[in-house]
This record gives structure tokens, sequence and C-alpha cells, in this order.
């Protein structure tokens, strides 16, 4: 689960990027380059699209930032809950074997 987590951050810092290096802010990027666009959105549309669409997806990035280390946390406790219970057997074989020399 957490790596699925961490693959989903990857590719929505992907499409974020790809997202950010479209828009332009001066009114241009993606509404300029596309004419035929403008005539059923309009430019501002477009750039008001795009602008939700980037925070979309950094909350969405930020949602998976929380989920994965409240995932990490949980994965900590297990691994030592397991160490601590190891080393507690062996310590408990150890002074056994030493009471019955």
């Amino acid at each position: 689960m957490f790596s699925l987590c961490v693959v989903l951050i990857i590719l929505a810092c992907i499409v974020l990027a790809f997202v950010i290096l479209i828009q332009n802010s001066k009114g241009g990027g993606l509404a300029s380059n596309f004419a035929s666009s403008n005539q059923i959105m309009g430019v501002r549309k477009t750039a008001d699209v795009l602008e939700k669409t980037t925070w979309g997806v950094a909350a969405f990035i930020m949602v998976l930032c929380f989920v994965c280390a409240f995932l990490s946390k949980n994965e900590v406790k297990s691994l030592r809950g397991n160490q601590v219970q190891t080393e507690q057997t062996q310590s408990t074989e150890d002074t056994q074997s030493q009471t019955q020399e």
C-alpha cells in the first residue's frame, strides 16, 4: 500500500509539472496556442481550468503525503514490535541454557 502511494505521488508530481508548464502568467500558454478552443471556452476559462487543476493536483499530493506518513508510522510500529519480541525470546532462551549448565 505504501508503494502504491509513492507511485501515485510521483505520477501526480509529473502531472503537476506539466500543468504548470502549460500555463503562462501573461495570458499565453495553452490558451494562446489553440485558437479553436478559444472560441468554445474563451481565454479566461482555459486559464481558470488550468489554475483549478493545479490546485486540485497539489491538494491531491498533500493528501497522499499525509496517507504515506500515516502508513509508514504504522509500518515502523509493526517492525519494532516484532523486533522487541524476537529479542525477548532470545534472551529467555539464553537464560534457560545458562541455568541448565
